[in-house]
């Protein structure tokens, strides 16, 4: 099986900037693109083989033919014919509205099929971007409901400046929010499941306040006080470095300016290559050659054992 790339869903919103299509290299004029979701299987949302045999498939009915030859065979009995992954692109221009995301276990008692844990890895964002990420206080439910009400949640927030590398993990219940100037790539387990708690009194383009979900997040919140939120780690040349390694995905970054063999033969899983940096030829064990660059993803089979790259590329890597 080769290698499959998709069609990219560009999502215009009130709060998307003008940095996904050139990052991407699109020939197109949209503004206000905030998403990109790179490979979906979101119901309704679900992106398409871009060319090859499969060309113009939708992913999960590719996973439902294909099975455990695409996602690996724990994978498919674990998660059917969904795909578990949604890979996005985030461009934020104004601040998107803090949230919080239930456990699969919460989830499940609100009558939702999951829960949403994912990770972020910041690009070149804007010089003063910024981002909230867990609590930096000890509060109650019965007070996150008053700072709520009275605009004041998000002085319990911890918020972090963020530059290009930078990472955080969110798993389910951690309160959050992209900032102004935020560009990133995201990493999240397929579900549509957004707790939204604030959204600093906008109106949508018919002048009317978007929907709070106070009740439903304040179920979801994890309310644990933790020191840095932040994902530390050690950048290095040339060998994977992980990132996170959680219940859903596992990711390393990876930064190549010299031939490297990625070897996935014990390995029962797909793997998603998510192109941050310059540009490489990539080439599997079976002989299929294609190139990954910048703004680019490639989805690779769970029958694929190894995977030569060569040429000058940041990459991230991640799997479940």
């Amino acid at each position: 099986m080769q290698p499959l790339k998709f069609n990219a869903l560009l999502k215009q919103t009130i709060w998307g900037g003008d940095k996904i299509i050139p990052f991407k290299q699109l020939n197109e004029q949209l503004e206000n693109v905030g998403e990109s979701w790179e490979i979906s299987g979101v119901k309704d949302n679900e992106t398409t083989v871009k060319d090859g045999p499969y060309a113009g498939r939708a992913l999960n009915s590719l996973v439902e033919e294909l099975k455990g030859k695409l996602v690996g065979q724990e994978n498919y009995v674990r998660f059917g014919n969904e795909f578990p992954l949604l890979i996005k692109f985030i461009d934020a221009r104004q601040d998107l509205s803090i949230q919080v995301h239930p456990t699969d276990e919460i989830a499940h008692r609100q009558g939702k099929s999951r829960g949403k844990t994912e990770m972020w890895y910041l690009m070149k964002s804007d010089a003063d971007a910024k981002l909230y990420s867990g609590l930096k206080k000890q509060i109650t439910p019965e007070q996150y409901k008053e700072m709520v009400e009275n605009d004041t949640i998000c002085d319990a927030l911890a918020q972090y400046p963020v530059k290009e590398g930078d990472v955080f993990f969110l798993p389910a219940g951690r309160i959050h929010a992209i900032g102004t100037g935020c560009f990133l790539a995201e990493i999240q387990q397929t579900s549509d499941v957004t707790y939204r708690i604030y959204d600093f009194k906008r109106k949508d383009k018919n002048g009317n306040y978007r929907e709070l979900h106070t009740k439903l997040a304040a179920e979801s919140i994890n309310y644990n006080v933790e020191k840095d939120y932040r994902t530390n780690y050690t950048p290095a040349k040339n060998q994977g470095v992980t990132l996170v390694q959680c219940p859903y995905f596992c990711t390393a970054v990876y930064d190549l300016d010299e031939p490297m063999t990625l070897d996935y033969s014990e390995l029962d899983s797909f793997v998603i290559l998510i192109g941050m940096e310059g540009k490489a030829t990539i080439t599997d064990n079976e002989g299929y050659e294609f190139t990954l660059q910048a703004g680019e993803t490639v989805l690779i089979p769970a029958t694929t054992k190894e995977l030569k790259v060569e040429g000058t590329l940041k990459f991230l890597e991640t799997y479940v």
